[in-house]
């Protein structure tokens, strides 16, 4: 089975303010403005563009055969796509719901926590 490894970071200057997401997959990085928002809508903008970016990269047979690991500094993220957190708020439950339905086409796909750290080190 395949693995893929995706690293993702999102943040906003100024919380709200202008926000930027990093995303690498398998050592190839990519990194774009995304306009206003909070350091939590980045979180979640840069994992929706990760996802999006692997499943165009892999197409749908290889999609349902790999073993896809997402790896984020966000906390709120991780817990939230593991089912340990609550989604209160409105925004993060839209980001959600589209990162839910992203996850139908991949075959076997996990999201864990690192420290920020090790997201710094492959977003750069």
């Amino acid at each position: 089975m395949e693995k893929i490894l995706i690293y993702t970071d999102g943040g906003s200057r100024g919380n709200p303010g202008p926000s930027a997401i990093g995303v690498v997959i398998n050592d190839k990085g990519y990194s774009e403005y995304i306009g206003e928002g909070t350091n939590n809508d980045a979180e979640y903008k840069a994992a929706i563009f990760a996802l999006k970016k692997t499943k165009a990269l892999l197409g749908k047979e290889r999609l349902k055969e790999a073993e896809i690991e997402l790896k984020s500094d966000s906390e709120l993220l991780v817990k939230q796509m593991n089912g340990e957190y609550k989604i209160m708020e409105p925004r993060i439950q839209q980001c959600f719901i589209e990162i839910w339905n992203l996850k139908i086409d991949f075959g076997k796909i996990k999201f864990v926590l690192i420290p920020r750290e090790k997201t710094a080190k492959q977003t750069n």
